[in-house]
């Protein structure tokens, strides 16, 4: 089979489209015909080699990364009901990695793809769709809120403006560069800005009037964090849900308590809580199917995944990246 190895750590360049030996299903697990393999802005930092308490171990090389893969059962291991070939599904634990013509996934693991469903839907939904509800489940939005959703044109971001709007909340996507900020304006956001310009946060400001924002989901990090505490309401809620810059959000614990201000890192929180993922992935997966949430999919050929890493990291996507062959 084909598939895209990392031998060694660095630049996206350093991913390689090769032939490898096809993998072979053992006992509970089902062998994949790929049709759509999701790529994650983590797996950019682990193909550099960056290795921290927040990230995943580094890979051992050589290495295929990725996990979330769609396509058919073409071969079942011992054990496993043969009734699985030839359906569609969709698993969040491809093995050996996603990036490949070919995987193995556990038999548990697997979903079926709802009827309707398009393999880079179902790959999109399965990761992405299941971590939105999850913050969500966390964030526990209201209609009474006026939401502020950073990084809006991402692939979470996007699921969470749609959900928000449909919530019947006040929602407002902020997003870099016009052709997103019109990305986020096409989904209902009741506002949408670009933060990339000086004094985004006071179009914000002089387009609420007075009002306050209740709730901030940021999945950017850094200044453009920090300038949402200047938004939110006393009492309000600042949930981290990701840092796309890497940087730090410094604010002051005076202030946070001054205004009693909370601030939630909901990645961790959902982190630790695996056993709750397969119910989300499959309410993720029935979501999209029932059209309540529609990703947003930016497809490359598995063998351009070098061209889609640089692409993700340097902020140049909108919504969920997926590679098909």
């Amino acid at each position: 089979m084909h598939a895209v190895v990392l031998r060694s750590f660095g630049p996206a360049e350093n991913l390689s489209y090769e032939v490898v030996p096809d993998p072979e299903p053992g006992p509970g697990q089902v062998r994949i015909a790929v049709r759509a393999a999701g790529v994650h802005l983590v797996e950019t930092m682990l193909r550099q080699g960056r290795a921290s308490d927040s990230l995943p171990p580094l890979p051992e090389l050589p290495a295929i990364l990725g996990g979330e893969v769609a396509g058919r059962v073409d071969a079942v291991g011992p054990d496993v009901d043969p009734a699985w070939l030839g359906r569609g599904v969709v698993t969040s634990a491809g093995r050996p990695g996603g990036y490949a013509e070919l995987a193995v996934a556990d038999v548990t693991a697997l979903h079926r793809v709802p009827a309707g469903l398009d393999p880079e839907t179902a790959v999109a939904m399965v990761v992405t769709g299941r971590t939105t509800l999850e913050f969500l489940d966390v964030a526990k939005l209201t209609a009474a809120d006026v939401v502020l959703v950073t990084s809006a044109a991402g692939g979470i971001g996007r699921l969470l403006v749609q959900h928000a709007r449909d919530l019947g909340a006040r929602v407002i996507g902020a997003a870099g560069g016009p052709a997103k900020v019109a990305a986020v304006r096409e989904l209902g956001a009741d506002l949408a800005v670009d933060y990339d310009l000086p004094g985004w946060e006071r179009t914000v400001a002089a387009w609420l009037g007075g009002r306050k924002v209740s709730a901030v989901l940021d999945g950017v990090g850094g200044d453009r964090a920090r300038a949402t505490f200047e938004l939110l309401a006393d009492g309000g809620r600042f949930l981290s849900i990701g840092n796309a810059t890497q940087q730090p959000v410094e604010v002051d614990p005076h202030l946070l308590e001054e205004r009693a201000l909370t601030v939630t890192n909901a990645l961790w929180i959902i982190i630790g809580r695996p056993h709750d993922r397969p119910r989300f992935e499959a309410e993720a997966l029935a979501a999209a199917a029932e059209g309540r949430l529609v990703p947003a999919v930016q497809t490359f050929p598995l063998a351009e995944a070098a061209a889609a890493h640089a692409a993700l990291e340097t902020r140049r996507t909108t919504g969920k990246v997926v590679l098909v062959s």
